[in-house]
């Protein structure tokens, strides 16, 4: 079976196969970084990751860009409550980012362009749309008109006048329509010097939607093959996207429109306004990073994602069950031969718009495998489909021992200490060692081989 990815545009799943064969080209819209990444920002970079590996996995040459947006209005408030430079905050939260990313097996894109190096880009589409009519200028800003270029909702699914009606924004600054959007926002008193710059229009700086128009279409090219990104951008971000780089250019921006499903909490949508949002930094706090990983690829990218603490226990429960089998049976160096009824298995959920859930069940079903058959083959087999996800590539044994509230060397001393009892018959005292370990949340393991141990969940 060929990958089929579902698009957004169409509303229906189709058949992949890149404009460039061999080749894919993929953009999706990444951080505005003011600070730390939320669970959200990790669902989608998670996503898309595992979209990007997957491509990989199938032969695919990728070319990924995921941007970084180092200028917008938050930035510019949050530098001046600081007291420090745009660039101070935006290189230290770029940074900060990377920690969490990196923290959670996120590969770094081929190219990850900061929108405050694409500005003169910028300034050539504005100038584009300008002289086709569909841009005018309002004061020290140019304003996109929306009524002007047709198919306008084409992604979002919704016509001008339904949107017009959703529009809660007045007619102000010069706008035409509610419904028009800045593409150059004129400088205002007071805005720190290093979010201004010079233009035909006098000084300013861009409006949001303009910077991924500009770096993709640089990186990318004017059409390329997949964009993707959260379910909260549709509209307007990448109606806009749309309008801006096809009134530009005369021809579609994207194939394929991907968008990952909401984080939820207690059936909410997480978001900063609302105030229910974690930070990644603060969940590894409690959990570590695979666990978080995990908890995001068993859920399908376009289905709501709820979190909590229970869930995030589950998760962990359930990843300990696939590195237990690891940590049973060494596993081989193997290449995977998809023709092997797991791989083969793993293979067509995965094309099928990348369905992780059932990827994750054949992890499950081959860890039942390893654990009955002790199969280095078939161990090293479920290793290698878990690096197509990012997953299962730690030591098995630091997993199922990380989090223990004793040292190695106190844990190991109770053990022998236990053997001795066994050894002299004292069993009383071996139970007691025992569940004085468990009540520490150490769970030993007797097996022919020995005793091992590891950390209770």
């Amino acid at each position: 079976m060929s990958l089929r990815i579902y698009n957004t545009l169409s509303r229906a799943m189709e058949d992949f196969s890149p404009l460039e064969p061999g080749h894919v080209r993929m953009y999706v819209c990444g951080i505005t970084v003011y600070d730390l990444c939320h669970v959200g920002h990790a669902r989608a970079a998670v996503a898309f990751d595992v979209v990007q590996r997957w491509l990989k996995a199938s032969g695919y040459r990728v070319t990924f860009v995921r941007n970084i947006t180092d200028i917008e209005d938050k930035i510019i408030r949050r530098s001046v409550e600081n007291g420090e430079t745009v660039r101070s905050l935006t290189d230290r939260m770029i940074a900060e980012m990377y920690r969490d990313f990196d923290a959670l097996a996120i590969e770094r894109p081929t190219h990850d362009p900061r929108a405050t190096d694409y500005v003169p880009q910028m300034l050539d589409i504005v100038r584009k749309l300008e002289d086709k009519g569909l841009a005018y200028r309002a004061g020290g800003d140019v304003n996109y008109a929306v009524r002007r270029f047709p198919g306008y909702g084409k992604l979002s699914g919704k016509s001008l006048d339904e949107l017009h009606a959703g529009e809660r924004v007045a007619v102000l600054d010069g706008k035409e329509d509610p419904l028009d959007f800045v593409l150059w926002k004129a400088a205002k008193p007071g805005e720190p010097p290093d979010a201004q710059w010079d233009s035909d229009y006098g000084r300013g700086r861009p409006g949001w939607h303009i910077e991924c128009s500009a770096m993709a279409c640089a990186l990318l090219g004017e059409t390329f093959d997949i964009h993707g990104g959260g379910a909260d951008l549709p509209f307007p971000h990448h109606e806009n996207e749309i309008a801006q780089s096809e009134g530009a250019n005369g021809v579609p921006l994207a194939k394929v429109w991907m968008h990952n499903g909401f984080v939820n909490i207690d059936n909410e949508k997480m978001s900063k306004s609302l105030g229910n949002f974690f930070t990644i930094r603060e969940v590894l706090e409690r959990f570590d990073a695979e666990t978080l990983r995990f908890f995001i690829v068993r859920a399908h990218y376009r289905s709501p994602l709820n979190y909590s603490d229970v869930h995030l226990d589950d998760a962990r429960g359930a990843l300990k069950r696939l590195y237990t089998a690891l940590d049973a049976v060494a596993p081989a160096d193997v290449q995977v031969d998809w023709n092997e009824p797991h791989a083969a298995r793993f293979k067509a959920a995965m094309d099928s718009d990348f369905g992780t859930p059932e990827a994750v069940a054949v992890l499950f079903e081959l860890a039942a495998d390893v654990n009955r058959t002790k199969s280095a083959q078939r161990a090293g087999l479920l290793k290698a489909l878990g690096a197509t996800l990012g997953l299962l590539q730690g030591d098995p044994r630091a997993f199922l021992q990380a989090g223990a509230a004793l040292d190695e060397a106190t844990i190991r001393q109770r053990i022998e200490a236990r053997a001795a009892a066994k050894k002299s018959k004292d069993f009383a005292e071996a139970d007691r060692i025992r569940k004085e370990l468990l009540d520490q949340g150490i769970v030993l393991k007797d097996s022919p081989a020995g005793t091992t141990w590891e950390a209770k969940q």
